[in-house]
């Protein structure tokens, strides 16, 4: 399955899992497709930040792929696939692809800084992968320290047909979705999805401002499908209240240095994966921290079955 503009639901963003040696947890992998699908994820993303892609070899990168494609069926897998060159780029974009993946995600190297040098990068890369593979416009200014403005996403868009998605991470940034809609309604920019990261923190009313669903690594995602089903159900309350129910553990999973830290610990509390170990360089949780974390879980319980562990 080719990635289409009407691409929608959750696409969880998949984390590496790791023995505490360093060494890739295989087995982990099936138990965290079967999580995934469980939650009600509409299609998954491999191979981004968080799933610590910079610190993998080139095969083990492909196994994580395909051991998710083939996991997946007949539901979309898009793989990351940034790097410093194009020539891996172009390398692992056409190996996954050929594998069965339905698109790549690219971001924006750090150092670009005006308009037309963001535009000409990613008319670059498509030369260099190719312009019949669909990709996704990674937008995360937070972490790749590069702005994107709704008309350079414009210009991306409509100078490369192969682009379908943008993964949406400004902060803030509603009202950038509603920008883009507004150029969508008015015929000046093709449509796209628009999947919304950040851990999931501005879920509730990135729905309401147009985007299509989510696609993050928030460690419930089933509240995630959840409360983008119930937005585009019209429930805007039902999904407020379940949304609000999990926010304090959604703003703990979000501080800069330690959010994977927090988010594989509790996919190992929900046994998902085996361990929380972090491939070096890493960040490990102190004991007052998971204890945190798990009096934040306690609390949850009482409003979300989910997380009686």
């Amino acid at each position: 399955m080719r990635l289409s503009p009407s691409a929608a639901g959750l696409y969880p963003i998949a984390p590496t899992p790791f023995f505490p040696d360093g060494r890739l947890d295989e087995a982990s992998l099936d138990t965290l497709i079967e999580g995934y699908l469980k939650a009600g994820a509409t299609g998954v993303t491999v191979l981004g930040i968080m799933g610590e892609a910079p610190k993998l070899e080139p095969e083990e990168a492909i196994l994580i792929a395909q051991r998710f494609i083939e996991g997946f069926g007949d539901r979309p897998v898009i793989v990351g696939v940034s790097a410093p060159g194009f020539a891996a780029m172009r390398s692992l974009s056409h190996a996954v692809m050929e594998r069965g993946a339905s698109g790549v995600m690219i971001a924006p190297p750090p150092h670009l800084r005006t308009d037309d040098q963001i535009v000409g990068y990613y008319a670059q890369a498509i030369e260099a992968i190719g312009p019949d593979i669909p990709f996704v416009i990674q937008d995360y200014p937070l972490t790749l320290s590069v702005q994107m403005t709704p008309a350079v996403i414009r210009r991306i868009v409509m100078d490369n047909p192969s682009s379908v998605m943008l993964k949406h991470e400004d902060w803030p940034g509603l009202e950038k979705i509603s920008t883009l809609r507004a150029f969508q309604a008015e015929g000046s920019m093709r449509p796209i999805s628009i999947l919304t990261g950040n851990g999931g923190l501005f879920l509730d009313f990135e729905m309401e401002r147009g985007a299509d669903g989510a696609m993050t690594g928030y460690a419930f995602p089933e509240m995630l499908a959840r409360v983008v089903a119930l937005q585009r159900a019209g429930s805007r309350d039902a999904a407020h209240d379940l949304f609000d129910a999990h926010l304090p553990l959604l703003r703990y999973e979000q501080q800069q240095g330690v959010g994977l830290a927090v988010r594989k610990y509790v996919l190992m509390r929900r046994g998902l994966i085996a361990c929380d170990a972090q491939r070096r360089p890493g960040t490990s949780l102190t004991a007052a921290a998971r204890a945190e974390v798990d009096y934040l879980l306690t609390r949850l319980a009482m409003k979300d079955p989910l997380a009686r562990l």
